[in-house]
């Protein structure tokens, strides 16, 4: 069964965050809260790799949001024996994109890493957009190697 932590729909059998995370460490200890309640209760094995992978797609799913999504608009985390499920919504509509590490000058640039690493430790990466506007990105990273 396929429990849901979500703070932008607190209708049905989900448990509600009482707000938004404002911070990438917000969302991280969010994450690690429900994982780790879930793999006791449904004794679903969860090793430390794994978990440090869920934070690292979490903390740069959030910091993408703030710094280019116009912040943080929805948030949920859904846990199943597979993986982890991490929604982040913002307000732009705008879809990620990987840039070269260096510039048409060839200097290095800053940041840009975030993507590439949330698309390497997913298994599956999705973006949707949001009918009044924004997008969510879904990100399922699996609790084992």
């Amino acid at each position: 069964m396929r429990q849901t932590y979500r703070t932008d729909s607190p209708t049905g059998p989900r448990e509600a965050c009482r707000s938004l995370p404002c911070r990438p460490a917000d969302a991280r200890s969010t994450v690690r809260r429900v994982v780790a309640e879930r793999c006791r209760t449904r004794a679903i094995p969860c090793d430390d790799d794994a978990l440090d992978d869920v934070l690292l797609v979490t903390s740069e799913l959030t910091t993408n949001a703030i710094l280019h999504g116009g912040g943080i608009t929805g948030f949920a985390v859904d846990v199943d024996g597979g993986g982890v499920s991490v929604s982040v919504s913002d307000r732009s509509d705008e879809v990620p994109v990987v840039e070269a590490p260096v510039d048409a000058q060839g200097r290095n640039r800053l940041g840009g890493r975030g993507w590439p690493i949330v698309c390497l430790l997913a298994r599956d990466v999705s973006v949707a957009g949001l009918p009044r506007g924004g997008k969510r990105i879904t990100a399922v990273v699996p609790l084992g190697r």
